[in-house]
């Protein structure tokens, strides 16, 4: 009896040190953790994205000298009996004006009923890019020529869209100019032939926000959140699939001017991965650590994961991209210090949750 007391009020003593401590006690959620290559013909990569097919995973990122480089082309590899392919050039900026220009932030989506699509841009910076479209009937392993999507339709813009359930599909978009950061929603019903957008939903200059992910949720609303330049996660829903918006309002969760995504899991919980970190003066600029959160409704998130922390690293760890694979599975694709891309699949039902209070991480 002695002997159970005393190690009782040694346990107490201890749970501060394990309490919330997702990198330890959600290991057993990891199923996977790799780079998808070790070595490539080019030295910098970054915005990875991630799709399923019917023979498989397919991911691509950007890659050159450095990003708005003009040798920056979009590269794509395929995952083969568990192992990924030497990464292939397969879009690029040239012939578009006197000088080759770089490309940007490639999405991939693979519909339900269509061809394998991949979205990308073409300009010198964010605030001129404009839109390109590719699509694969062979599930990546060649491609279409390129073509320039209509003026005023960029596609994409980081993050995968969502298909409808009348078959469209909607992509989050949005635009860096000299107006702010505003973000607008495209859709497409017939795979890319045509478009449709929004206005912007934000005013510039009370929330700069782009990059949107979107999520279904259980009250049939859409939703859509992502990057700003406030310091904190936007949200923003929609009770008509996406034909209007509510206002956009910043969560409690920190964002250090960095790329996130989301994915709605079939359990009906939302999914989160992005840096729970404010901005620094370093040069990863907050972008460490990278962190899983999982969320019941959309609002409410609860920790789940430290996928990488190092508050050291020179340029970080970013810009993930998530998807869930036909087997429940969930495979997160980031950068890994703009020298390669990292994989890493999760097994959700193994998540532990820990609550973020005040947009804290649990220690």
């Amino acid at each position: 009896m002695k002997l159970s007391k005393t190690f009782f009020i040694f346990a107490i003593s201890l749970a501060p040190l394990f309490s919330g401590c997702a990198t330890v006690t959600n290991e057993s959620a990891i199923v996977k953790s790799e780079f998808i290559y070790e070595t490539a013909p080019f030295p910098s990569c970054h915005a990875s994205t991630i799709a399923e097919t019917e023979s498989g995973l397919i991911a691509a990122w950007f890659g050159g000298t450095a990003e708005r480089n003009p040798d920056v082309c979009i590269y794509v590899s395929r995952n083969e009996n568990g192992t990924w392919t030497a990464p292939i050039a397969v879009a690029d900026g040239v012939g578009f004006a006197a000088s080759r220009l770089p490309t940007w932030n490639p999405v991939l989506f693979q519909p339900k009923n269509g061809p394998l699509l991949l979205f990308y841009k073409v300009g010198p910076k964010p605030a001129e890019w404009w839109g390109m479209m590719m699509v694969s009937s062979d599930d990546g392993k060649t491609w279409s020529q390129p073509v320039r999507l209509p003026d005023g339709i960029l596609g994409p813009i980081k993050n995968k869209p969502v298909q409808l359930a009348n078959g469209d599909i909607f992509c989050g978009s949005s635009t860096e100019g000299t107006n702010g950061w505003k973000v607008h929603f495209e859709r497409t019903s017939d795979f890319g032939k045509t478009w449709t957008a929004t206005p912007p939903v934000n005013d510039s200059k009370k929330i700069g926000a782009i990059q949107p992910s979107l999520l279904f949720l259980k009250d049939g609303s859409l939703a859509a959140i992502g990057r700003t330049h406030n310091d904190k996660i936007f949200q923003i829903t929609s009770r008509d699939d996406g034909k209007t918006w509510g206002e956009m309002t910043l969560t409690d969760l920190p964002n250090p001017d960095s790329g996130t995504d989301a994915v709605t899991l079939r359990d009906g919980r939302q999914l989160l991965v992005y840096n729970h970190n404010v901005r620094t003066g370093s040069n990863n600029k907050g972008r460490s650590p990278l962190n899983v959160a999982i969320s019941p409704d959309g609002k409410n998130w609860f920790a789940a994961l430290v996928l990488e922390n190092d508050p050291n690293a020179p340029s970080g760890f970013a810009y993930p991209a998530a998807i869930q694979t036909r087997d429940g599975l969930v495979h997160i694709t980031y950068t890994w210090e703009r020298r390669r891309i990292k994989h890493v699949v999760i097994d959700p039902a193994k998540l532990k949750l820990q609550p973020i209070v005040n947009g804290a991480w649990p220690e």
